[in-house]
């Protein structure tokens, strides 16, 4: 249980906080600095970098949260309401993830690739708005975990 729990803790804080920085530091200042070409290059290397992380985050959070459900508590009858908010969030960013991973992120490296700055900005503009998505979901889903038991029961 110690293992699993500070694995799904330290996935989290990885996910959660890549985002949180990617959209209030580094989006800001990339707008604010750099022209359609190098902010959407600067764009899609941050990407490359982050989403391997993501990608071993999501099946770490998924993996380790129904192994504590399924065989610590038992099951999902006899988990506490804020689990089940808590793994319900989190499937909710996974799939948000996926989609944003195979259809704006592709597109993305598409038009960087043709030098189509139009269509990558119009990529990254889903990308951001989706990332704002999952980083107010996955605040709202650490707050769960960590509060959930003395705020919902």
């Amino acid at each position: 249980m110690g293992i699993a729990l500070t694995l799904h803790v330290l996935a989290a804080i990885v996910w959660v906080g890549g985002m949180f920085f990617a959209w209030m530091i580094l989006r800001p200042v990339s707008a604010s600095q750099l022209e359609p070409p190098a902010r959407l290059g600067l764009w899609l290397g941050v990407f490359e970098r982050f989403f391997p992380w993501v990608w071993a985050s999501v099946v770490a959070l998924l993996a380790t949260g129904f192994w504590i459900v399924l065989s610590v508590l038992g099951g999902f009858a006899n988990a506490a309401p804020h689990v089940h908010v808590m793994a319900a969030l989190g499937v909710v960013m996974s799939a948000i993830f996926v989609f944003l991973f195979f259809v704006p992120y592709r597109q993305l490296q598409r038009a960087v690739g043709a030098k189509d700055w139009p269509q990558g900005g119009k990529a990254l503009g889903r990308i951001r708005r989706l990332v704002g998505v999952n980083l107010v979901l996955g605040l709202v889903t650490a707050a769960t975990g960590s509060g959930g038991r003395f705020l919902i029961g």
